[in-house]
């Protein structure tokens, strides 16, 4: 029996998310969510938005990530971060239940 759990939104992506609230002046949360579509199948939309009734909130502080009802099973287990590298800042997944994903870590599938 596989043990499901929701995400977990790193420390990291936490902070962040404080920075961008601090230098816009106000608290916005960040949506995760799972589309289909992208060059892998699936593709997530991240993006800042207003709490819906039925999402899943995570949150440290203030700060807080929403993921919707139908989103959630595509993203068990997964680790919500944030990275700065060569390709830039951004909000990144690691999602052990994509079998393969693109370069640019936006798109997966299953």
């Amino acid at each position: 029996m596989t043990l499901t759990l929701p995400p977990r939104v790193s420390e990291r992506a936490f902070a962040r998310l404080a920075e961008i609230a601090e230098d816009a002046g106000e608290v916005k949360a960040l949506r995760v969510a799972v589309d289909g579509g992208g060059c892998s199948g699936f593709q997530y939309d991240i993006r800042f938005d207003e709490p819906a009734e039925d999402d899943l909130v995570l949150a440290s502080g203030a700060q807080k990530v929403l993921i919707d009802p139908v989103s959630l099973p595509f993203l068990e287990n997964a680790v919500i971060d944030f990275s700065e590298d060569l390709i830039g800042a951004r909000f990144v997944i690691d999602n052990p239940n994509a079998s393969s994903s693109c370069g640019c870590g936006i798109s997966f599938s299953m």
